[in-house]
């Protein structure tokens, strides 16, 4: 059965979905290293093709850290001969912003201009690496990356977003 976001029932179960944040004690008892391997796996799939290969080589060895602020998660990651690593080093450009605008920026739901605009997500430490990164997503063929994890991403994204607009409706009403 689909419910379509827009109508009622849709709205009041949505609603009731607890914001990320709250979801960030049940992810602390994951094991970090699980953690990990999921989150590479994802951007490796992601950074596979040839082409965000070729173009990552400019910012190899070069350290990003990617901030999820409402799940108390941070990664530093570098591209090391064609493969992203972990580090453990300080990260020298670092993206943060909540779960749910880091999904609306990686499906392309919302434009990275936007969101920084409205401080929905912040860049820190060395802007001109950060924003040669961005540039380099922006310019990255959408159609690169496996269907799955396009409709995985736009799915995820849009789902996050309607309940957090339906949340914090809830919320207002309330109160």
């Amino acid at each position: 059965m689909s419910i379509h976001p827009s109508s009622s029932t849709a709205g009041q179960l949505l609603s009731w979905v607890p914001p990320p944040k709250y979801w960030r004690i049940a992810l602390a008892r994951v094991p970090v290293a699980a953690q990990k391997r999921v989150v590479r796996q994802l951007l490796s799939n992601a950074l596979a093709s040839a082409w965000m290969r070729e173009n990552l080589q400019p910012i190899a060895d070069r350290r990003i850290g990617i901030e999820v602020r409402d799940l108390d998660l941070h990664w530093v990651f570098e591209m090391h001969r064609d493969e992203l690593r972990f580090s453990r080093e300080e990260a020298e450009a670092t993206v943060s912003g909540t779960a749910t605008d880091l999904l609306l920026l990686a499906s392309r739901l919302e434009d990275a201009d936007t969101l920084f605009f409205k401080r929905r997500l912040a860049l820190t430490g060395d802007v001109e690496l950060g924003l040669h990164l961005r540039n380099l997503l922006d310019r990255l063929p959408w159609e690169t990356l496996p269907l799955s994890s396009r409709i995985l991403l736009q799915r995820g994204a849009g789902f996050a977003d309607r309940a957090r607009a339906a949340y914090r409706a809830r919320k207002e009403h309330a109160a």
